[in-house]
């Protein structure tokens, strides 16, 4: 079905007419060069115009909108990760999606950061040869299977999913739960371990294989778009060929889940961005006793107080960007970036929803979308607390987790 624009698009579309202070209140983006300011502003406009008025219906369906991936390819959003542009550029494209919608970020830095870019780093030449292309274009998809029904934060020594190397190749059983794309993806990277050896092992295995089954976890309360799935490997006897020679031990992906880290640290500062726009927007627009209730203290307030988490968190992302520039960034600088930024970000949808009133448990006014999508941030990608024992750990030189 066509989609359909909510019923505040017309508030929304007089507001872009309307000058007001940005955002990005410190003017991050402006320490990109000419070029990629240039081509962040086009992917904006782009975003704010064509994405974020229709994604509201397919949040409350959980429907991906698959007719919208061939114009976020159009934009290169399918290959970021591979554009050669300076990480600060790439970290405000991933705050771009997120401010348009929470869960085609999540999609779009999924496909980009885990399996893009480790397909190209870590995968063979056939691999790169047969995949690559239609994935920069959203022409086929993976996902990335790693956490487990009974394994999230310890997956690093609980991982129960096996390989046994055969004459022919491999067979993998196991079972990956959260799993994004999982419904429709052509392949999932997969992480096994090898019975022999005890190494955790990646594995392209393609979803056509016998044995693969992919069922959708249906009622979340937020990043509906994204569908999430339970994948089970019964038995799947794969080639040879199907092993990532990159991926040959846990330790070879550890920096694309550092990055993956820091990339959810920069949805946190997107979302942001997001709960500003729109808050700002419903504070605006909304009028009680005879005047707009920007004019109010209590939500000058609570507008004034979700920009400083913005700002915080947009100043601490740039130099997450600087140290992945030059080569710095280590997994308790990401823990402590996605930890902070989204622990920012839920109070600030928090106060947001409270600057709706009773229309802000609407979808359709999207302060709940946000405050909703808020709370998965918070908990994926390493919960709050794990991240912050991670942190823990570096600066004290103890480990809580033993």
């Amino acid at each position: 079905m066509p989609p359909q624009l909510p019923k505040n698009h017309e508030k929304i579309q007089i507001l872009a007419n309307v000058k007001y202070p940005q955002a990005d209140i410190l003017s991050v983006a402006d320490q990109l060069n000419d070029d990629e300011r240039k081509k962040l502003q086009q992917i904006h406009e782009f975003l704010q115009t064509e994405i974020r008025p229709v994604v509201g219906p397919y949040w409350d369906r959980e429907e991906l909108p698959f007719d919208l991936l061939p114009k976020l390819a159009e934009h290169g959003l399918g290959a970021i990760e591979l554009s050669g542009t300076s990480r600060l550029f790439r970290g405000l494209v991933y705050a771009e999606v997120t401010r348009a919608d929470v869960s085609l970020s999540a999609f779009v830095g999924i496909h980009n950061e885990l399996i893009v870019a480790l397909i190209a780093a870590l995968g063979s030449e056939e691999q790169k040869e047969k995949w690559l292309e239609g994935l920069t274009k959203f022409e086929r998809v993976g996902c990335f299977a790693l956490t487990e029904p009974n394994h999230g934060s310890d997956i690093a020594g609980g991982l129960a999913t096996t390989a046994e190397k055969t004459n022919d190749g491999w067979v993998i059983n196991g079972e990956k739960r959260w799993i994004g794309g999982g419904t429709f993806a052509d392949f999932s990277i997969c992480f096994a371990r090898d019975l022999a050896d005890g190494e955790i092992k990646g594995f392209l295995i393609e979803h056509s294989l016998e044995g693969v089954s992919a069922t959708k976890i249906s009622g979340k309360s937020g990043l509906r778009i994204m569908q999430n799935a339970n994948i089970i490997y019964d038995n799947v006897k794969v080639p040879d060929s199907a092993l990532i020679p990159g991926a040959k031990s846990f330790r070879n992906t550890n920096d694309f889940l550092c990055s993956s880290r820091a990339w959810v640290a920069w949805q946190g500062a997107g979302l942001g961005l997001a709960i500003f726009d729109v808050a700002r927007e419903y504070a605006i627009t909304r009028e009680q006793f005879g005047r707009p209730i920007a004019k109010f203290q209590l939500i000058q307030e609570k507008l004034a107080r979700i920009l400083g988490n913005t700002t915080a968190s947009l100043s601490m992302m740039a130099s997450i960007a600087r140290l992945q520039e030059s080569g710095q960034l280590e997994m308790p600088h990401a823990a402590m970036a996605k930890s902070t930024t989204t622990r920012l970000t839920r109070e600030s949808a928090a106060l947001a929803r409270e600057i709706g009133g009773g229309n802000g448990i609407l979808t359709e006014f999207e302060l709940s979308k946000l405050f909703n999508d808020a709370e998965i941030l918070y908990t994926y990608e390493g919960t709050y607390e794990v991240n912050s024992l991670i942190v823990g750990r570096a600066i004290t030189g103890v480990s809580a987790f033993v």
